[in-house]
Parts: structure tokens; sequence; C-alpha cells
């Protein structure tokens, strides 16, 4: 069972109905493809502090959609940290042409996915990944978000 920290530093999050229960059903859905018990801490927050976070973790001055920080091992029962950005999480919604509920449980499972050590560099490994994240999507009715029209 996941165990859900969540932290909103942008109220406009609050367009989605049912925030916390899209969050935990997101969890739920990526466990069941993945097995893990454990806390994870979620921030929702906006662009500026995704780049911020991008910057010193990664180098990257830019936002970002979703970035994972897994917790070490002796942290146990936290798996890690994951922190989505609001306006990016908009913008490829609506460029993708679906809900921002939808994609928000996709970009939750995927960071879960991250948590517990998977994996998108290579080409097996992105293969291994999104497989999972597209079972546990289908779980919850969620089209394959890696279909291109």
């Amino acid at each position: 069972m996941i165990e859900l920290d969540l932290i909103i530093e942008d109220d406009q999050w609050s367009a989605i109905p049912d925030l916390q229960t899209v969050c935990e059903t997101a969890f739920k859905a990526g466990a069941n493809v993945e097995p893990a018990t454990g806390l994870v801490s979620l921030l929702l927050a906006d662009n500026d502090a995704l780049q911020a976070l991008n910057l010193q973790f990664r180098g990257k001055d830019k936002p970002t959609d979703v970035l994972s920080f897994p917790a070490d091992p002796m942290d146990r029962p936290l798996l890690g940290d994951i922190a989505v950005a609001l306006g990016v999480a908009q913008s490829d919604a609506t460029e993708q042409g679906k809900p921002l509920a939808d994609h928000l449980t996709h970009l939750l499972i995927h960071g879960y996915l991250h948590l517990l050590g998977h994996d998108h560099e290579t080409a097996p490994e992105a293969e291994t990944m999104e497989g999972l994240e597209i079972k546990a999507l289908a779980s919850l009715g969620i089209d394959n978000p890696y279909l291109t029209d």
C-alpha cells in the first residue's frame, strides 16, 4: 500500500475535482503493476518551483513536468518525493487533447516507477517502463499516452 503525503503549493491544482483521490488512485494503479509499500511525498507546484528544482538537481534551467527523487533504502518506509509543475502539465494535456486529471495520473505513475528504480534512458528500459505505465493507465480506463496519430 502506498501512503501519500500531498503538498499543494499552487491553488490552481484545485481545478481537478477530487484531487487527493486522483493522486491516490494513480499510485494505487502504479502499485498494482509494480508493487511497493511505503510513503510518497508529492508536491504539486507551479513552473517556477519545478524550474528551480530542475536547475538545482539536474542542472537544467527550465521547468519540467515531473521530477522524482528516490529515497535511500535506509529511509524506508519513504519511497521518495515527486514534484509536478502545473503549467507544463496543463500545456502538455491541452496539446495532447486529454483531461488534466488523466495526464496528472500518467505523470504520477511515471514518477512512481522512477522511485522504484525504473528509467527510460535506453530503448529496452523505456519499453519496460512505458509498458508498465500503459498497463497501469489501462486499468483506470486511460488510453495509451504513447500512441500518436
